[in-house]
């Protein structure tokens, strides 16, 4: 997939429309365990590989719900460049759901919908986009969420 780029003049066109999907990306044991020691969460399920082949039911451990949310920067990027803007600020997240638990070393990748704007005024908006985690070779999703960021116009 390539990258969309988006003159913000031109973004009330994508409202209601998917932009785009990321590439697919491996969420390996190594980045866990790397996520786990910057978090302090070293939940066997996470990180006992051992244990997981017999107590967890697809008996591997499983990715930290909150990697994956922290993905979704590195994800989106891929997805959509947003030209004509002095800056972008990410002002939250809502309706973040974590649908089913994802196994370490799986494949995962994201879709961008944006959903609304909200001008501000003549410089700036709230734009909300709707953005699905899938994993490879499934029809479920994994996440989903809504990302707002805010975009204030102009070259700077």
């Amino acid at each position: 997939m390539s990258k969309v780029r988006i003159n913000i003049k031109d973004i009330r066109k994508y409202v209601g429309q998917e932009i785009g999907a990321s590439k697919w990306l491996q969420l390996t044991q190594g980045r866990v365990n790397k996520f786990a020691e910057a978090t302090g969460d070293f939940q066997w399920t996470h990180m006992d590989q051992e244990r997981a082949k017999t107590d967890l039911s697809g008996g591997q451990t499983i990715v930290h719900n909150y990697l994956l949310l922290s993905m979704i920067p590195q994800l989106f990027d891929q997805v959509v460049e947003f030209t004509g803007l002095r800056y972008g600020l990410n002002r939250g997240a809502e309706n973040i759901h974590f649908m089913t638990p994802l196994a370490t070393d799986c494949m995962v990748m994201i879709r961008v919908r944006l959903l609304k704007l909200e001008y501000l005024d003549q410089k700036g908006m709230t734009a909300t986009f709707h953005i699905i985690m899938e994993r490879e070779s499934s029809d479920k999703a994994v996440m989903a969420m809504n990302l707002q960021l805010l975009f204030v116009v102009g070259v700077p």
